[in-house]
């Protein structure tokens, strides 16, 4: 499956979800709205953070919807690895694993996404349509 569909399916799941328990992901929602907004870190860092995080925690749906969002952000493939980089020093060899499957993804992702993001396409702070 590729990085994209990947995508697509998460956000059918999320869809799924925020239909199930909507009391909950909203919640969640109003909690993402708050910590993606420029404030002394701009949203662009917070994404690299949290691919980072995604990255040593091994969880492959944050890692991949959090570089849609850093794509949307304006984040760089130098700029990913560079907090790739930091994921591996902290999490060890399975965070190389899936430093290697969140670079791939930021190509797949960065190919299909950024000539929309260019476009002026605001991204969703929840990364869900």
């Amino acid at each position: 499956m590729s990085w994209m569909e990947k995508r697509d399916e998460m956000h059918g799941q999320l869809r799924k979800l925020n239909k199930a328990i909507p009391e909950v992901t909203k919640a969640f929602a109003g909690v993402s709205a708050v910590v993606k907004t420029d404030g002394v870190l701009d949203v662009k860092t917070k994404e690299l953070i949290a691919v980072a995080i995604a990255v040593a925690d091994s969880c492959e749906p944050c890692m991949n919807f959090h570089i849609e969002v850093l794509i949307r952000a304006g984040g760089t493939r130098e700029e990913l690895g560079e907090a790739l980089g930091m994921a591996v020093q902290m999490g060890g060899g399975p965070a190389l694993m899936y430093a290697a499957k969140a670079m791939d993804a930021y190509d797949e992702l960065h190919e299909a996404l950024a000539p929309k993001a260019a476009a002026g396409k605001p991204a969703d702070v929840n990364g869900v349509a």
